[in-house]
């Protein structure tokens, strides 16, 4: 026996994974992460391997592939990663009793509603990107009952590549961007993001009861692309950083090989009810990983 709690991550080196490995856990929490080359989740006998090696107590899924233009080509790939992988680690904690939590997206909606969605809102993703992640999700809800499914949006952090990053690297060579204006959702920190799956993580493994399903999670509050690139404009430039003007374009003046969804807002209330989690607004949330950037030396 042992007096640690062992928690698989997966998809340790993407934005939220990053975020789970910094954050404060209780004392005689052990996060394990491996590389993809040291646990394949396309491969049984590869995730059997791990847990026959370490006790885990539970498992954060944050593996994805999440290049939804290449997603439609690459069809093959993205059901592997996005699929395949969850369906396996459902049926392996499962078989053990150990909770699962999936990271999951807004493109499993097809944006046409005219409000925010809820959890029981119907699905219908218009990508296979989303078509994927939607596959994922029932496996891990059909899989193992003890499970969450947690969706989040438009994720930004001081790591990897991401909108935020984006736009400031176009900043510091142009003096005008045009950003779509017509598409709506919520920026959400993926270090928000991390706190959250910490805390219901712990949760599940404290209570064999505890709520599971299906929850969202973002940021309050909601924008278009173009309302973002202000933002961090607006934030960048107070910190002597680069900053450029904002036109506002449609979407079919910005042609991508996947649709987008026009409105993807989620609401939060389910997971506010269950989990006492109260998401900040997403304009705080910006503001630090500016902040944080400044501190590393980018060019925010």
């Amino acid at each position: 026996m042992t007096d640690k709690t062992h928690i698989l991550v997966t998809g340790g080196a993407g934005q939220v994974g990053l975020e789970l490995l910094r954050a404060a856990w209780p004392n005689g929490v052990v996060l394990h992460a491996p590389s993809r080359a040291a646990l394949d989740l396309t491969a049984e006998a590869s995730i059997r391997a791990a847990f026959e090696t370490t006790p885990f107590a539970a498992v954060i899924n944050a593996a994805a592939w999440t290049a939804v233009d290449k997603a439609e080509t690459e069809v093959a790939a993205a059901f592997a990663a996005n699929a395949q992988g969850p369906a396996l680690l459902a049926d392996i904690t499962r078989s053990r009793g150990v909770p699962l939590i999936q990271v999951s997206t807004d493109y499993v909606f097809d944006g046409e509603k005219p409000g925010p969605y809820a959890e029981d809102d119907p699905v219908g993703p218009i990508g296979i990107y989303g078509a994927s992640k939607l596959a994922g999700e029932m496996a891990v809800r059909l899989g193992n009952p003890r499970s969450v499914v947690l969706r989040t949006a438009w994720v930004l952090s001081a790591h990897r590549a991401n909108f935020l990053k984006t736009m400031l690297r176009l900043a510091a060579d142009r003096p005008a961007l045009r950003v779509v204006d017509d598409q709506r959702g919520c920026p959400t920190s993926a270090c928000d993001i991390a706190e959250a799956l910490k805390a219901i993580t712990l949760r599940m493994i404290a209570d064999p009861q505890a709520p599971s399903g299906v929850y969202h999670f973002v940021n309050s509050g909601e924008a278009s692309w173009a309302d973002l690139a202000r933002e961090i404009f607006r934030l960048s430039r107070a910190h002597g950083g680069v900053h450029a003007e904002v036109e506002g374009i449609p979407s079919s003046e910005y042609p991508t090989p996947a649709r987008r969804p026009r409105n993807t807002r989620l609401l939060t209330n389910r997971i506010a009810a269950d989990y006492a989690i109260h998401p900040r607004p997403w304009t705080e949330a910006v503001a630090d990983i500016i902040a944080e950037l400044r501190v590393q030396g980018a060019p925010a």
